[in-house]
């Protein structure tokens, strides 16, 4: 099951994009996840600095 990105939480740093090796986070305000191409990972979870990110 794809993360998901709390629109409330999301400042729209980039950090998570960043670390997507997936490539499945787009640009935005907030930032989305594409869940069919969400591999699941935490990758980018780990890197947001604030806590926007959960698995769904």
């Amino acid at each position: 099951m794809a993360h998901k990105i709390d629109a409330e939480k999301c400042v729209s740093c980039g950090c998570c994009k960043e670390a997507c090796p997936a490539e499945a986070i787009s640009e935005g305000s907030p930032y989305t996840i594409d869940p069919d191409k969400c591999v699941d990972c935490g990758a980018c979870a780990g890197t947001c600095p604030n806590e926007a990110i959960s698995a769904a």
